[in-house]
Parts: C-alpha cells; structure tokens; sequence
C-alpha cells in the first residue's frame, strides 16, 4: 500500500483519508481496535464515494473511498463539499494521485447557482491548498471560473438572458481581457449577409433582437504568427421550436438552448486568462427563436451566407441554420482549427446519454489528440462517425439543402452534424460537439442543473496546438 501524504496542515482541524478498495484493508488493521471495529461495522471496504465521518480529537476524521484503481476517477471528489461538515479539511492520500485534479473536483463539487435565493452563503467546506504553490492555485482557480460561469449562464433563464444578455456577457469578457469585439443587430444582419441567423430570430420582440457576436483576442507582446482558432457557440436563448411548436415538456429545458454559447464564451475567457499563444476568434450568434406573425415557416426557402439555400422542413432545426452562418463566417478568418459547441439534438442523448459528448470531426490528428486530451482530464467525449452514406438525406428538391434529413436516416446527430459540415471551414481543422450542458439527475456534487462538458478537454487540446 502506498504511505499516505503525511504534511502538516497546522490551520486544519479536519482530516480526510481517501483510500483505494484495494488498500482500505491494510489501512483499517493499522488502526485503534476500537476505530477499525466502528468503520468495519459502518461496512466501509473503500467502495468509490463511500464516506464515514467520526469526530475525533477536537476536529473530524472522515474516510472516503475511492473505488478500484483501475476505475479510479479524481472527478469522485467532487462529492465531497456537499457530504463533509464545513471547515478546513487536509487531504492525506496516495501520493501518486494527481493533486491538480482533486482541487478541480472539490471546485465543481462546490458550486452552487443562488442567483434567485433570497438568503445563500458560499460554500464553508473547504480543501487545504497550502501545499500547492501559487502558479499551481491560479490554474485551478481558472479552470473552476470557466466551468462556474458556463453553469452560471445556462442556469439563468431566459427572462435574464436572452440574445442581448449574452452580448453583455460576451463584452464583459472581452473588456475583462482587451479583446476586440463587434456586433451586428437586427435588420443589419441582413446588410452584412447573415441571412440564416436574422430569419431565426426576427419573430423575437424589439429587446430581444438576433445578433452576432464576434470578439478577436490575442496575446500581447507574443511574437506571431500566431495559429488562428475560431470558437463557435450556438446562442439559442430560448427556443419554442417556431411554429413547429414544442410542447410544454419539450419547451422545460430550453432556457439551455444557448449551451453552446455559454461553452464557448467560457473556454474563450479560459484561454485568455492563460494567454495561450492563439489569435482566438469567438463567433456567437444570439437569437430567440419564438413565434409571431413574421416567423419563418416549414416550406421556407432561407438565404445563408455561404450562398446555398436552405429548405425548411421543420423550425424546431433552427440551431443548425445559425450556425451555418457562423461557421461561414470562421471559413472567412481561414482558422487553423475551427470547434463548434451546440446543444443540437436530442438524438445525441439517444446515443450517448446525457454524460458523454458526441463529436465530430474528419482530422484524424485532432481527433486523436482530443481523445487523448479527454481521457487525461476525465472529460467523457466519443467521436461519432460523418457517415457518408447519409448526405443524402439532406437532399432538397427545391433548395442547395434541407434543415431536416429525411427520415430513412434515422440518425439524428449525425445527420445535424453532416449538415453543419457543409458550412465548416475548409481550412485546418472542424470539430463539432453536440453537448447536453445539463444534469438531469441530482447527484452529490452534481445537482440537477447546467453542467460544463467538453471545456478541459479542448483546453488542453488548445493547450498543445
């Protein structure tokens, strides 16, 4: 068994033991008879997220279980802020176990959405960070800033934040870290050729007009040329599926519509947080796509920026079409890699479920080292096939293409993903993420709520670029 970490924690009255199923035996035979016998009766065998808490000595003992090694996730410690007592607690642990990711854990484990509480205090669960070094404290500061606000956005309803909320979210940022940022509104969409996104989003009321959003950044003082990275975020305020309507339940969780836009505007405040050496591109179009007397119909033929038209089979397929213009737009700016994040279709969650990300891309090299990436930072991703055979299925008769395949098809993730394909940059690399961006079941450390996915992962993908 590997000897535990054994440094002082001198501010901390409370101590937490993570032991390995394989280890909890040895480890409960060194102990007082009568401590062994009360974690032996409690039928603790460090079975992952198993936790038994005993007072002892003025502070509190707490044995936690970290399951089989082989299965062995640090993502596990993101229960514990909602399991432990408050206080200050030191870790002691196997030393081989990354230190990095425990820190990360215990932060996403500790959020919390309080926006609309009348009365909320923060988090009083804390996990001893004195023997991390600053430069280490600052990252993981970071990398739990951009997983908190990508929930925070989501979390808020649409009342708070429709199309022109995420504007302010975006300039915020980009003031934050003195990135450019420009903004085309309304009818000036049309004038600047953004067809696609204005006819979404022009049912929506005079304050909640379609925009799209772009703010530039790069490091100052780096030397370049620097690689060009676009970051593409599907900004669906809310969508009532137009007038192929949704119904109630189907409409429950469409304040997360915009999931796509919170992913992207977080991992851009990440990165520029982190001065990684890019000329990063975020590409945000923001729309409602609501309903009234001048909304787009099934039988539409829309305009997009590429120059293909598009039929419209159905105007609850609407994320695609503002994309389309978005990644137009990123072909235009000649990226080395382009990423796109929606939350795009429900047959995503068909396939994988509602924890791990289906993506699609036809660079076998980015494709390798995502994974790679999503593995190391246990960031659950699949990469989902662009299945040829089914290009068909967006064949129009009237139109370039179709928003909505023909049924034959079936598979609707890939089918959305083929579509987008279309519009994709034909420089560097695309990658496209169907993302859920929600808990649906409460969980310790995960409650029912927005959930960030996929922003570790490429991260260190841009890390390494």
């Amino acid at each position: 068994m590997p000897k535990p970490i054994k440094a002082a924690h001198p501010a901390a009255d409370n101590t937490l033991i993570a032991l390995f199923e394989e280890d909890a035996a040895v480890a409960l035979a060194a102990l007082k008879p009568a401590q062994a016998k009360y974690l032996s009766l409690r039928g603790f065998t460090g079975k992952a997220c198993s936790l038994i808490v005993v007072p002892e000595d003025g502070g509190v003992k707490a044995w936690f279980g970290l399951g089989a090694r082989k299965t062995y996730t640090p993502m596990t410690f993101r229960a514990l802020p909602a399991q432990l007592p408050k206080g200050l607690w030191a870790l002691d642990y196997d030393k081989g176990l990354d230190a990095h990711a425990i820190h990360v854990a215990w932060g996403l484990g500790a959020y919390s959405f309080t926006r609309y509480k009348a009365s909320h205090a923060p988090s009083e669960v804390r996990l001893d960070d004195s023997h991390l070094d600053e430069p280490q404290k600052i990252e993981i500061a970071r990398e739990v800033k951009a997983h908190s606000l990508a929930r925070d956005l989501v979390n808020t309803p649409t009342n708070d934040m429709g199309p022109g909320d995420i504007e302010a979210e975006a300039r915020q940022i980009a003031e934050m870290h003195g990135a450019e940022i420009s903004v085309i509104i309304g009818d000036d969409l049309l004038k600047e050729n953004y067809p696609a996104i204005h006819a979404v989003g022009r049912a929506a009321g005079a304050d909640n007009q379609p925009r799209f959003i772009e703010v530039t950044w790069q490091p100052a003082g780096v030397p370049g040329p620097l690689p060009v990275v676009a970051l593409v975020g599907k900004g669906v305020a809310f969508d009532t599926g137009g007038l192929n309507i949704k119904g109630g339940a189907g409409m429950g969780l469409m304040k997360k519509d915009m999931g796509g836009a919170a992913h992207a505007l977080a991992l851009a405040d990440w990165v520029m947080a982190s001065q990684l050496p890019l000329k990063l591109h975020v590409l945000i179009p923001a729309v409602e796509n609501a309903i009234s007397g001048n909304a787009f119909r099934p039988g539409d033929i829309l305009a997009s920026r590429a120059g293909l038209s598009i039929e419209i089979g159905n105007t609850d397929a609407e994320g695609r079409l503002i994309l389309a213009d978005a990644l137009t737009r990123a072909g235009e700016l000649e990226p080395a890699l382009t990423i796109d994040f929606a939350t795009l279709t429900g047959a995503a969650r068909v396939a994988l479920g509602p924890e791990v990300i289906p993506f699609y891309t036809d660079d076998e090299d980015v494709a390798r080292q995502l994974e790679v990436c999503a593995i190391a930072q246990n960031d659950p991703v699949w990469r989902m096939p662009l299945w040829a055979g089914y290009k068909d299925a967006l064949d129009s008769d009237i139109a370039d293409i179709r928003n909505d395949p023909a049924g034959w098809a079936q598979g609707g993730s890939v089918t959305a993903a083929l579509f987008l394909q279309r519009f994709a940059p034909k420089s560097g690399a695309w990658v496209h993420f169907d993302i859920y961006a929600w808990n649906p079941r409460g969980r310790a450390g995960s409650p029912v709520g927005a959930e960030a996915q996929t922003l570790r992962a490429v991260y260190h993908l841009l890390k390494a670029f």
